[in-house]
C-alpha cells in the first residue's frame, strides 16, 4: 500500500539523490520547478530526459540504465500510462545494483499494480502527491 502518512512521507522525502524521470528544461513546468525546488533545498537531482541535454545545470540522462551514480528515490513526471514500464526499470536496477528504495509518482500519476510490484521487491511509494507541497508541509 503506497505511503500516505507524514512518517512515511518525510522517510520517502529523505532519500536523496533523486532521480527525476521527466525532468523537463522549461521553466514554468512543474516538472522543472519541482526538482528545482527540491535542488534549492539540498536535494541532489538528477534528471532523467531523453531529449535533453542538461537540465538545471546537470547532465540529463536518457534512463534509468544510464545513470552511473546511485540513486535512493525515483520521481516521476510522466503519464500514468508510463509508470508500469518506469517501474520495471525501477525494479531491475534495484536488483542488478541495490540501489533505489523508493519511487514518488507525482500529484496526478497513479498505478496500483505497479506500485504494489515495487513494494513487493522492498521499496517505499506514494502516488498522487506532490514533492514540493509534502516538503514544504513536512520538512521545509
Amino acid at each position: 500500500m503506497p505511503v500516505t502518512d507524514d512518517d512515511g512521507l518525510r522517510e520517502l522525502l529523505s532519500m536523496d539523490p533523486v532521480a527525476v524521470v521527466g525532468c523537463s528544461t522549461t521553466p514554468g513546468k512543474a516538472a522543472h520547478d519541482i526538482p528545482a525546488y527540491l535542488q534549492d533545498h539540498g536535494c541532489e537531482v538528477i534528471p532523467v530526459n531523453p531529449y535533453a541535454d542538461e537540465v538545471l545545470g546537470r547532465e540529463a540522462y536518457d534512463s534509468l540504465a544510464d545513470v552511473d551514480e546511485e540513486i535512493a528515490l525515483v520521481d516521476v513526471f510522466r503519464p500514468s500510462e508510463e509508470v508500469e514500464g518506469i517501474v520495471d526499470d525501477v525494479l531491475a536496477r534495484h536488483e542488478d545494483r541495490g540501489d533505489v528504495d523508493g519511487v514518488w509518482l507525482q500529484l496526478g500519476i497513479t498505478d496500483d499494480e505497479a506500485l504494489a510490484r515495487a513494494e513487493g521487491a522492498g521499496l517505499a511509494t506514494t502516488q498522487d502527491r506532490c514533492m514540493k507541497v509534502e516538503h514544504g508541509r513536512l520538512i521545509a
